[in-house]
């Protein structure tokens, strides 16, 4: 198959999944009280199922290399485009304080999730799946003690600690030990079954939760306005930040499981969890929403642009 095809055979099942949700929320068959528990349900069940269903048994994170640069990379990066979406914002005058932090902290996070995983399991393999899992340790760090803890002012009665060590986290934390020390071999083929059927439900429903989002918040917005935010934001996300992963990939020695991973991150929108955050904290939703949906949309076209791209960078 061509692989530009190949990428759009990737990418478009996931606009169609949110878009799902969009209709499904519209049409109210996916109620707003079923949220909070479909959500931990995905966070403290699913994912975690998922993860265990791709590191344990997986070689590539048998190698040191793939357990610290991964995670050391994923931190870097959104520490880096904190600051530079920081520094655009004040600069272009994006808004009030509120909204410039608002806009540096969404445009800074990526989908690192989400959006990544199917496209990397469908153009890889199960090994860079797991390098990548490993790889959002960082970022969720990063997310959580920077973005929240210091850009957006935090109302959060749990400590900081409690917030990065989520299930997702602590499930690394317990598979890459167990995987190191091969106890996928003393395991029964029904357990991995079960965490297998688990963690396939994972994506499609927090998927759809995105998008059940996406039409709760876009009721209120008027997207025409101020579009000079959802423009900055996807010049940035999709147009300097993907060229500065790439210029990571060939200047330094990664091994090629992480660099396939930086090559699908590099094209991802922004996430859409801080849409969540700026509500809960002291951000401003308008501008997470614009930012968000309109790297969302722009990424249509971008994501397959940027992973060809990738992908004959990865052949150099």
């Amino acid at each position: 198959m061509d692989t530009t095809l190949l990428i759009f055979t990737a990418v478009i099942p996931i606009f169609f999944v949110i878009g799902s949700g969009f209709f499904a929320r519209r049409t109210g068959w996916l109620d707003q009280h079923a949220d909070r528990s479909l959500m931990q349900v995905v966070v403290n069940l699913l994912y975690p199922a998922f993860i265990f269903s791709y590191v344990l048994g997986n070689e590539a994170l048998r190698t040191p290399s793939n357990l610290i640069m991964p995670p050391l990379i994923g931190l870097t990066t959104i520490v880096a485009a904190f600051g530079l979406s920081m520094l655009v914002a004040r600069r272009l005058k994006i808004g009030d304080q509120k909204e410039c932090r608002t806009f540096a902290f969404t445009t800074g996070m990526h989908n690192y999730a989400y959006f990544p995983i199917p496209i990397v399991a469908l153009l890889f393999d199960r090994e860079t799946t797991g390098v990548l899992l490993v790889h959002n340790v960082g970022v969720e760090m990063a997310m959580w003690a920077l973005g929240v803890g210091f850009i957006l002012s935090a109302n959060d009665p749990k400590s900081i600690w409690r917030r990065i060590f989520s299930a997702p986290v602590i499930s690394i934390l317990i598979a890459v030990p167990l995987n190191w020390i091969r106890v996928d071999q003393l395991l029964p083929n029904f357990c991995f079954e079960a965490l297998d059927l688990l963690g396939k439900c994972a994506i499609p429903l927090a998927l759809l939760l995105i998008g059940a989002t996406f039409a709760d918040l876009a009721k209120g917005v008027r997207m025409v306005e101020r579009l000079h935010i959802p423009i900055t934001a996807s010049v940035l996300r999709l147009g300097i930040f993907p060229l500065l992963f790439l210029v990571f990939v060939v200047v330094f020695p990664l091994s090629q499981e992480l660099k396939q991973v930086l090559v699908i991150q590099a094209a991802m929108p922004c996430a859409v969890f801080p849409i969540v955050l700026t509500r809960h904290f002291d951000g401003s939703a308008e501008v997470a929403l614009k930012v968000v949906l309109g790297t969302t949309i722009v990424s249509l076209i971008t994501i397959p642009i940027w992973i060809s791209i990738g992908l004959k960078v990865l052949e150099w």
